[in-house]
């Protein structure tokens, strides 16, 4: 009798334990490049586990070219890409890959600069100029090609685009390989030594100018595989909440995220305080209306421009995560 009364009582409490264990974390494979904007944001999205919060367990996948991101999510190398470039991920929906974008993650934060001492003063000298830039299919070069025909009646033919990294272009100016650069502020910011810069023109500014608007031109998106949003929706949800997260927190603490930069890229004080501050002009975690229809507007100038070819389904533009995961908050 007694054996039979402690049998069910162990059954009951494996059975009261077994209800109340939590659920084990949902496995995510992330990718992102490891330059440019990304870099920060990453060593911050790994610093303070944001998505360890919201259950999921990420496997942080670096990637060298800036497209790679995205291309790993068609081959299911990876199942989301957290700051994959517009551009791409536009042209990959053009020719029907099954991609989905979740969030708006980065603002084309990048300045025409020269080095301190040369003649040029503004955007309409650079005829016959050699203008450094990111490759063929870049958000950036789709940029830089827009807003030159666009403001000032420049043609790809009217200059030499010198194509190249960050840090590349950053030498080439240095060395008079090139005579302007387009390249973004977190850049300027984490590169030591060398001549001073001057600015001579803005994306924002420039973008601004040329749509008659007050929007700002979006240079990465997270982005995920349809198949794993149809499988695993609530990952999805719980991905899209932990870059709002980190959106924030890099707002609301920029003390924090400073500490995080100083450590994860080797800045010193200043540097990572003038990063902190460019935060909110740099990192955004949204897919409100005006995001959608930055982007359409982003997909319509550029295939105007010939930098993407095609029409954009509106499927791309998968809001519903999004919707959730701030209905959750």
């Amino acid at each position: 009798m007694m054996f039979r009364f402690l049998l069910a009582f162990s059954l009951i409490a494996s059975v009261g334990l077994w209800a109340t264990a939590p659920a084990a974390a949902q496995e995510i494979k992330i990718g992102y490049w490891a330059g440019g904007f990304s870099r920060g944001f990453c060593a911050l999205l790994k610093a303070d586990h944001f998505f360890e919060r919201q259950g999921l367990s990420p496997e942080f996948i670096p990637f060298d070219n800036v497209n790679g991101p995205i291309k790993a999510v068609l081959t299911h190398s990876v199942d989301a890409a957290f700051a994959a470039p517009v551009s791409g991920t536009l042209s990959l929906s053009i020719d029907g890959a099954p991609i989905e974008i979740v969030l708006a993650t980065l603002i084309a934060q990048e300045s025409f600069v020269a080095v301190a001492g040369s003649p040029l003063k503004s955007l309409a000298d650079l005829k016959g100029k050699r203008i450094g830039m990111s490759s063929v299919g870049s958000v950036s070069y789709a940029i830089v090609t827009t807003v030159l025909a666009h403001n000032y009646g420049l043609r790809p033919s009217d200059y030499i685009a010198v194509s190249g990294s960050e840090d590349s272009l950053l030498a080439g100016l240095r060395q008079g390989a090139v005579d302007v650069a387009f390249l973004r502020a977190v850049t300027l910011l984490t590169t030591p030594g060398g001549p001073e810069m001057k600015t001579i023109g803005t994306g924002v500014a420039e973008w601004r100018k040329m749509t008659e608007s007050s929007g700002a031109p979006i240079f990465g998106v997270a982005a995920v595989h349809r198949a794993f949003a149809h499988e695993h929706p609530e990952a999805v949800v719980k991905f899209v909440r932990a870059m709002i997260e980190a959106t924030r927190f890099g707002n609301r603490d920029p003390a924090a995220t400073a500490a995080t930069l100083r450590q994860a890229l080797h800045l010193d004080a200043e540097k990572a305080a003038a990063y902190v501050r460019l935060w909110p002009d740099i990192y955004v975690a949204s897919l409100a209306p005006d995001d959608i229809l930055t982007m359409k507007e982003m997909a319509a100038i550029f295939h105007s421009s010939g930098a993407i070819q095609g029409k954009v389904p509106d499927s791309l533009y998968a809001t519903a995560p999004y919707q959730e995961a701030i209905a959750q908050r």
